[in-house]
């Protein structure tokens, strides 16, 4: 053998500096009810229960927006806000908001995009509402729904490892929070909705490149059962937005456009570190005191290691985010602490990308000279965002509970190890027992090494893989399977496919046939690739929306073979151009 597979804990990874586990492997979050403006009324509050009862007597769609409403009155009595008013950039002090009203884009306003799922199974609209002018100017920051008082959150950040100060939402404005149907509660945010206290030296607006970018990706993560924020919808104007868009002198005017977006929570681990950096640590208590008591139900509010309990928490969840990015080939692009959320989804889609041929080098961000947020790279600096997380949150532990977080730091590289291994032992098909672990993670490795040296596609090789059925493998008929044919170029292919079928062979009572549905259940056929949402953005630019559209309805069904798709190439080889492409963080 040329090389010695236990000793590669995944190519992918490369997270040298990990030491041993502790803390729970598993543990989930969920979110608490806020107030709607009739139940703001009631001394009581709201909780779950509230919500769905009041949900009893009309199961129907909201069909007008005069109907829909929202509230941000739990925000605004738990949490001091900035006593100045006004969207002129300054330093905010002691506070978690400012208050911020969008700036309405100039039109004519168009719709380029909507996610029915969005608005019918979270938002419970009716879908024809998306097409009145009433949705257009209420999306796009140009009227406020019923109960809105636009905020923008204050935060700061570690950018490229280092301290960037305070950063803070410079061009979305939180509307308020909308308790549905089911008893869940979001948080809408318009994005490129214009200047507020913490624009810096930006504009407040997105333009429409990367405003599709996020629509897409957003929708399409969920469907691949990534933990995500969402997109309602993507309004584009004809207002002109000045970009360089590679930081080169090359200034050009594009136009602006606003995505309605959606999550649990938009807290992130830089919501804590700018206080525990102020020495505001009376507010950096009473915010986590709040993320807990909402989002983290399993832990109770008089727990007195409830902040201990968290950290562990977000050190297990973030684990798994990112092994789950790594599993379907996803780049964030700028993994900077305030990108990070504290519920463990992943939010603010700037420069990322999803890998072609697997190269842990990958780089999305052209803008990331270094690499630092390679692809491979992610694992180790969720690590490093963990131990800033772990500093903002240390004015509030005891010594002992200060030692015992740092333990379960160094058990991070563990749960890491351990989701991962069980994710791409999922994606190859493998069942069994603990016996068989090491025998698995040799498999996986010696594949992720053919695949880096045969610079096979990373979606389509592990796809091929779940389409070919055991005969084909044993014959090597890969007449159609274009990754797996470049993958069977490698010396040691033979190898490790006579190892990977008798490994197989093992799995008592399973068919080839459930093996080849099991692993379709997790490989996608589609991803959202640079050069596809590149060409659906060029159209875009010209008012064509045909191919936002046609993605949108691929990617919502990813494991799926679509004849659309194929037809469109989006499971063929990458075109030429591709290899040309660059994504900046200029939005």
């Amino acid at each position: 053998m040329w090389i010695t597979y236990s000793a590669l804990i995944f190519a992918l990874t490369r997270a040298s500096a990990f030491t041993a586990a502790y803390g729970p492997d598993v543990c989930q979050s969920t979110q608490s009810e806020c107030l709607t403006p009739d139940e703001a009324a009631s001394d009581s509050g709201s909780s779950q229960h509230t919500a769905k009862l009041r949900w009893t007597a009309n199961t129907s769609e909201l069909a007008h927006l005069n109907q829909f409403s929202v509230s941000c009155k739990t925000l605004l009595e738990t949490f001091p806000v900035d006593e100045i008013d006004g969207n002129f950039v300054r330093t905010v002090k002691r506070c978690i908001f400012s208050r911020s009203i969008p700036t309405p884009l100039k039109g004519p306003l168009r719709l380029a995009a909507v996610s029915k799922d969005v608005i019918e199974g979270i938002l419970d609209l009716n879908f024809d509402v998306t097409q009145s002018d009433d949705f257009l100017h209420l999306a796009s920051g140009g009227r406020l729904l019923t109960g809105s008082v636009p905020l923008a959150h204050r935060y700061g950040g570690h950018q490229f490892g280092y301290w960037a100060g305070q950063l803070g939402d410079g061009r979305a404005h939180l509307l308020g929070r909308y308790s549905n149907r089911r008893g869940e509660t979001w948080e809408l945010q318009l994005k490129g909705s214009g200047k507020t206290p913490y624009s810096r030296s930006g504009d407040g607006r997105a333009v429409i490149r990367s405003s599709v970018r996020e629509f897409l990706c957003s929708e399409a993560m969920h469907s691949l059962g990534v933990p995500t924020s969402r997109a309602a919808s993507l309004i584009v104007s004809e207002e002109p937005v000045m970009r360089d868009q590679f930081y080169n002198g090359n200034v050009k005017k594009e136009r602006g456009a606003v995505v309605l977006r959606l999550a649990k929570s938009w807290f992130r681990i830089g919501s804590l570190e700018i206080l525990a950096e102020s020495g505001e640590t009376d507010l950096l208590r009473k915010l986590l005191n709040f993320v807990i008591d909402e989002h983290f139900p399993l832990i109770s509010s008089d727990d007195p290691e409830k902040y201990l309990v968290f950290f562990s928490t977000v050190v297990t969840e973030t684990a798994g985010l990112i092994a789950q990015w790594m599993s379907v080939g996803f780049a964030h692009g700028v993994c900077n602490t305030d990108n990070f959320s504290l519920l463990s989804i992943t939010v603010d889609y700037g420069p990322f990308g999803f890998m072609e041929s697997y190269d842990p080098d990958f780089i999305p961000n052209s803008s990331d000279d270094e690499g630092r947020y390679r692809i491979g790279a992610q694992a180790d600096v969720g690590l490093f965002n963990l131990q800033k997380l772990l500093e903002a949150v240390r004015p509030v532990l005891t010594h002992t509970q200060q030692e015992q977080a740092t333990v379960i730091l160094h058990g991070y590289a563990d749960v890491y190890q351990k989701r991962i291994h069980q994710i791409f032992r999922s994606k190859l098909g493998l069942l069994g027992e603990e016996e068989e672990e090491e025998e698995d993670r040799y498999l996986v490795a010696f594949l992720l090494k053919m695949m880096e040296d045969t610079h096979s596609d990373f979606t389509m090789t592990f796809r091929q893989l779940s389409e070919a059925s055991a005969e084909q493998l044993r014959s090597r008929n890969f007449t159609q399977l274009w990754a797996l044919d470049d993958l069977s170029s490698h010396q040691f292919f033979s190898e490790w496919l006579h190892m990977y079928l008798l490994r197989l062979s093992r799995q008592i009572n399973d068919s080839d046939l459930d093996r080849q549905l099991r692993m379709k259940s997790v490989n996608p056929r589609y991803v959202l690739r640079n050069w596809m949402a590149e060409s659906a953005i060029r159209k875009a630019e010209a008012n064509d929306f045909s191919e936002v559209e046609l993605l949108h309805h691929i990617l919502s069904s990813p494991f799926v073979t679509q004849e659309t798709a194929e037809e469109a190439g989006y499971a063929a080889r990458p075109p030429l151009w591709a290899q040309r492409l660059k994504v900046s963080c200029s939005s």
